[in-house]
């Protein structure tokens, strides 16, 4: 049995709130080789959409996660398609044979090319950030050959409770912390910080800081003393 029209790309992730931008029109994809939209509607026509590739969220039609994941490959950044993973993964929503199984059936699409290209190098779940700040130095870490093996890590201490690293390199035991302009500016988080960092080089961490205005407007002395830090 052939499904109705859905609700697909970028909308559909949104559902799901997997952290891409939607646009003013809402997507749907149809089964059919032709399509006709409507104000404020963009209609996808697809002959290889079947009863395997729908779902039911909040109580929508929509494409099932794999097959959104194809879709919005077509025109996202292949570090959108990453961010997209790592946020299904920590919803416990990825299915990886589905989303292995899918661009089998793409027919060529580009979207088929820039997914399995995630999923053969991308360990998925690895670049969780969660902000611009986290974003711009995790592509300044990219830049300067030196990914980091974790971001957002949980470090648990032996006393009880623990921190979380925004970003770690586990072969060299160095943390790397990004200060925000003002979340990191108050006494009370200033001192908290301190504490932190000390239980964090009891474990045997290193813990290096850079501040907002080092990751957002001097990248090359960022990378510079990343290199010389690994």
């Amino acid at each position: 049995m052939r499904p109705e029209a859905v609700v697909s790309h970028r909308p559909a992730a949104a559902l799901r709130n997997l952290g891409l931008t939607v646009g003013a029109q809402v997507d749907v994809t149809a089964p059919g080789s032709r399509g006709r939209g409507r104000r404020g509607i963009r209609v996808h026509a697809a002959a290889t959409l079947t009863a395997c590739d729908v779902t039911v969220v909040d109580g929508i039609p929509c494409t099932t996660l794999a097959r959104t994941l194809l879709d919005v490959a077509e025109d996202a950044t292949r570090r959108e398609v990453e961010r997209a993973c790592d946020r299904a993964e920590a919803q416990r929503l990825l299915d990886m044979a589905g989303v292995e199984d899918v661009p089998s059936r793409a027919n060529g699409r580009r979207g088929a090319v820039v997914l399995r290209s995630v999923i053969a190098e991308h360990r998925v779940g690895s670049t969780l950030t969660r902000n611009e700040l986290e974003e711009r130095f995790l592509a300044i870490c990219r830049a300067a050959g030196r990914p980091p093996d974790a971001v957002n890590a949980w470090i648990s201490y032996p006393t009880g409770g623990g921190a979380e690293a925004d970003f770690l390199w586990r072969a060299r035991g160095l943390i790397v912390e990004v200060d925000g302009r003002d979340v990191h500016t108050t006494r009370r988080a200033f001192e908290s910080d301190r504490r932190r960092d000390q239980q964090l080089l009891l474990l045997g961490w290193r813990v290096v800081r850079f501040t907002w205005r080092q990751v957002m407007f001097e990248p090359s002395y960022v990378i510079a003393t990343l290199r010389a830090l690994l």
